[in-house]
């Protein structure tokens, strides 16, 4: 199971943090993801993490504002969103799979979501 937190109303500008929680023993075998869906919109990819954490990669609309990084120790993933803009504004999901990717058909696992509105 994956449980996402931290989500939360802000302004533009302002910077909040998203925890994925995961329960199981093999959280570090684990490439783990985020996605995010706007209303009327399709889910898109935000970034991904292999196991050990070397390998990270980004959707260009965030690039050089988020940051996502993992604590196997407490199988958890975070993402570390900074400089919000109202067009971050959506549902985050996270997700967990076993094969590197941006498209959701990678992931076999998917937290409940958790809301971010950026306000202007």
């Amino acid at each position: 199971q994956l449980q996402a937190s931290g989500g939360g109303l802000v302004q533009a500008g302002d910077s909040l943090r998203l925890s994925c929680a995961a329960s199981g023993r093999t959280f570090r075998t684990l490439l783990m993801g985020w996605f995010r869906q706007a209303p009327g919109k399709e889910r898109e990819f935000v970034s991904s993490i292999s196991g050990s954490g070397g390998r990270l990669d980004y959707a260009d609309s965030v690039k050089g504002r988020f940051t996502t990084s993992r604590d196997n120790a407490k199988n958890t993933v975070y993402l570390q969103m900074n400089s919000l803009k109202p067009e971050d504004t959506a549902v985050y999901y996270c997700a967990a799979g076993s094969t590197l990717g941006n498209s959701p058909f990678t992931y076999n696992y998917w937290g409940q979501g958790t809301q971010v509105t950026v306000s202007s």
